[in-house]
């Protein structure tokens, strides 16, 4: 496993991430398998284990607290995110300084840490100031709870002024971006987030690298079974189209011939970007972490990215 610094910070991850929304989602509760996968993905190098506070209502954080309890802290690299609805309670959902200080600590005691070394504004939130908001994490990496702090899916403008606000009232800037990157969504990652991020130094930590599993080849004869297109029509309304499922079962012939699975050609091809400091992925075998793992050893000749970008070129709707 490589390691790549998180933007300016000093903090270094794993190229390769292991994320709680599907790895802990409803279908996989059995703690047996959990532990396993968490174990290989530790075993192998992972060290960023990405959560948040919505992903199966907290019970994602609750699975990795106990999965991760007997490993080393220090060596463990552990996100959560606030933004959603908690709760009815009016109060329990946003980014106001109340709901973003009573969340962290409540994803603290689920995950059974004294501090989480990133903490994300899950979304950006037009109801709330951004002084407000960049005061809230700030005053939380000041009193030691979170030692980083980082936005996801905010707009370029968003992320620009509230590292504004920060340096001009001498807070805690965010240090990262966590936006949705893959072969079949690059437009805004590629024309807004990398810009910024190049600006200000952020890192960029990427979900959903293999298209909700799209790009793995899964999907060549259709949506079947309990498979996420079948269980998230919100995914497969912004994924699904015949023009896409056709590129992928192309991309077949280039990654044999680069000795690799689609999975892994995806994965590398998202890593060939020195900009993108990890790209989180999800499990719920182990066979399916086994085979991301070793993307992180691909090294893409410039004629395979040349190929993959003319077959998956960034559009205004993806």
């Amino acid at each position: 496993m490589k390691y790549r610094k998180l933007g300016r910070s000093g903090l270094k991850i794993s190229e390769i991430s292991l994320g709680g929304w599907t790895t802990f989602a409803a279908s996989v509760r059995d703690p047996q398998t959990i532990r396993t996968i968490v174990s290989l993905a530790f075993s192998a190098g992972i060290n960023f284990f990405d959560m948040a506070d919505a992903y199966a209502n907290g019970e994602a954080e609750r699975q990795i607290g106990a999965a991760l309890h007997d490993f080393p802290r220090h060596h463990l690299v552990l996100s959560s995110k606030v933004f959603f609805p908690m709760s009815p309670d009016p109060n329990d959902r946003g980014l106001s300084r109340k709901h973003v200080h009573e969340s962290v600590r409540r994803s603290l005691q689920r995950l059974q840490t004294d501090y989480l070394d990133l903490y994300f504004a899950h979304r950006f939130d037009s109801d709330v100031s951004l002084e407000e908001v960049v005061r809230a994490f700030s005053d939380l990496v000041t009193q030691g709870l979170v030692l980083y702090w980082g936005t996801s899916e905010w707009p370029a403008s968003a992320i620009q002024e509230a590292t504004e606000v920060a340096i001009r009232h001498c807070w805690h800037p965010p240090v990262a971006e966590q936006p949705e990157y893959s072969l079949l969504r690059r437009h805004r990652v590629e024309r807004e987030v990398l810009p910024i991020s190049a600006r200000t130094g952020l890192g960029v930590l990427v979900w959903s690298p293999l298209a909700q599993g799209l790009l793995t080849g899964k999907y060549d004869l259709g949506i079947e079974g309990n498979t996420r297109f079948a269980r998230l029509p919100q995914f497969t309304q912004r994924l699904w189209s015949e023009r896409n499922v056709e590129r992928v079962r192309k991309m077949r012939d280039i990654a044999a011939a680069a000795d690799l699975t689609r999975a892994q050609i995806a994965l590398a091809w998202v890593l060939s970007n020195r900009q993108i400091t990890s790209a989180i992925t999800g499990a719920t075998r182990v066979e399916q972490l086994e085979e991301n793992l070793k993307a992180a050893e691909a090294q893409l000749s410039p004629e395979v990215i040349t190929a993959l970008g003319e077959l998956f070129p960034p559009a205004a709707d993806d």
